[in-house]
């Protein structure tokens, strides 16, 4: 098992258009089928990844930001 971190600097080329992307395939869902969405693409791309330790790391920071938005 490698002993990575979780890469923060901007990585994805075109974000914008991977954002479109995004919102676009959630188009025409139930609120209910785009949670389910987001939930399953969040398993598929953790699965891609692998690695527990970036894995711990991306939740920990994706919870502190949520927690964080309702300071």
């Amino acid at each position: 098992m490698n002993n990575k971190s979780l890469n923060r600097a901007p990585n994805i080329p075109d974000p914008d258009g991977f954002y479109e992307e995004l919102i676009n395939a959630q188009r025409d869902l139930s609120d209910e089928q785009a949670d389910i969405f987001v939930s399953k693409l969040a398993l598929i791309l953790a699965n891609h990844v692998g690695e527990r330790a970036v894995l711990r790391e991306a939740l920990g920071l994706a919870r502190n930001n949520t927690l964080s938005m309702n300071e």
